[in-house]
């Protein structure tokens, strides 16, 4: 609940990890304490430089998210000397929070195309805002179906989709069928 409670007891040191300094690991070690809420229950206090149960500090998470768009997520958990798993999740953390705060009123003209991934017959599909104003990348889906852009228009929304007014898109018969 956020409120002031009295401590109930203290749980074990725990590690978390921080922005490496000069090429050496840096961890913040600490206690949390419980507290005893007459409302909520007996709960573990909000520590505000971690997100819930992660060992990364979101300052050093939103670090690796950032050298992510530079770097492959291997070459970035080597460069700092973290797992491949911390650098997925805190550009997973990242991605999450611009989807929740992303924009999609206005929008009047998409376009649709795949790109191949991994070796073989895998495609993505991608949409994205093509207006003048703005061209930004607005949604992916695994493979190149109708299903797969039937998800877009279902996640876009029927109002923002009869706003459209301009789709661009190759002759690839399944995307055709939707639009």
């Amino acid at each position: 609940c956020g409120h002031r409670r009295p401590g109930y007891d203290k749980q074990p040191t725990q590690r978390f990890e921080f922005i490496p300094m000069w090429g050496f690991k840096v961890f913040f070690c600490y206690a949390p304490r419980r507290v005893n809420c007459s409302e909520c229950g007996i709960h573990v206090e909000r520590m505000p430089w971690v997100k819930g149960k992660h060992r990364l500090t979101e300052s050093y998470a939103w670090f690796l998210a950032g050298w992510a768009k530079r770097l492959s997520w291997k070459e970035v958990g080597e460069a700092f000397h973290t797992t491949w798993h911390h650098v997925f999740c805190s550009v997973e953390m990242a991605v999450f929070w611009g989807r929740e705060r992303m924009e999609l009123s206005g929008i009047k003209a998409i376009g649709v195309d795949e790109i191949q991934w991994q070796r073989g017959h895998h495609y993505l599909t991608l949409v994205y805002q093509i207006d003048a104003s703005c061209r930004r990348l607005l949604w992916i889906g695994k493979n190149r179906k109708v299903k797969t852009l039937l998800g877009f228009f279902r996640w876009f929304g029927k109002e923002r989709t009869g706003n459209l007014q301009y789709i661009c898109s190759d002759m690839w018969k399944p995307y055709l069928k939707v639009i």
